[in-house]
């Protein structure tokens, strides 16, 4: 893919103005051989810009494997930052949700799974300042782990389970929370096959989401 003027994307976060164009993305950002498309290009920069994302922090990934469309991410502590800067964040709250060896189900505050517990989901809560109640989001962890085409758990998940599943539910109540500054955002283990099968079966468009899922988008050529 050539780099020219008229794909160039240029805006501003601040006082610092980040240039990409296809090689700088590919080159840089992607940091292997496999190709990114010209409709992955722009849905990567055009979430950038409207986001004020700057990548060379690591704020937005463009993950790219053989010729798997790319998935497009955001890094969790962007986040964070931005719902800490908020006027209107007032904390947050979450934890797993275990099935404890005698049976009952417990909604725990942080990672901990004891020996014998069964891990079945995370949870979060997500306080504004102007709202009486908080933005509650439960994930059961079978729907969002991460799987190898064998559907065996993969490495991240089988290690780290309990941290990621509450990773999940922690960002999409933030997103939940304030929808206008999280839109389109979303973090590499909200989708099937993070990790060690990283490989995407979906495309981002940051204006084109539904309910959390990312939507296919295909080059106009094809």
């Amino acid at each position: 893919m050539s780099e020219s003027k008229e794909l160039e994307v240029r805006y501003n976060i601040g006082e610092e103005e980040i240039r990409l164009t296809p090689a700088i993305v590919q080159n840089f950002l992607v940091g292997n051989d496999s190709k990114i498309t010209l409709a992955e290009f722009k849905f990567f920069t055009e979430l950038c810009k409207f986001q004020k994302l700057n990548p060379f922090l690591k704020e937005a990934y463009c993950i790219k494997y053989g010729n798997q469309p790319a998935q497009i991410v955001v890094g969790k502590d962007v986040f964070l930052k931005r719902a800490d800067a908020h006027p209107m964040y007032d904390g947050k709250e979450s934890g797993v949700i275990v099935q404890k060896e005698d049976g009952s189900i417990e909604e725990r505050q942080g990672c901990f799974v004891a020996p014998g517990e069964k891990l079945l989901g995370g949870w979060a809560k997500v306080y504004r300042k102007d709202r009486k109640y908080p933005s509650y989001m439960s994930v059961s962890f079978d729907e969002v782990a991460g799987r190898k085409n064998n559907g065996e758990l993969n490495s991240t998940w089988a290690r780290q389970g309990a941290t990621m599943v509450e990773k999940v539910a922690k960002v999409r109540a933030l997103r939940e929370a304030f929808i206008e500054e999280f839109q389109g955002m979303y973090v590499e283990e909200e989708f099937e096959n993070a990790k060690d099968s990283i490989q995407a079966d979906t495309v981002t468009n940051p204006f084109d989401t539904i309910e959390g899922k990312a939507v296919e988008v295909k080059d106009a050529d094809e």
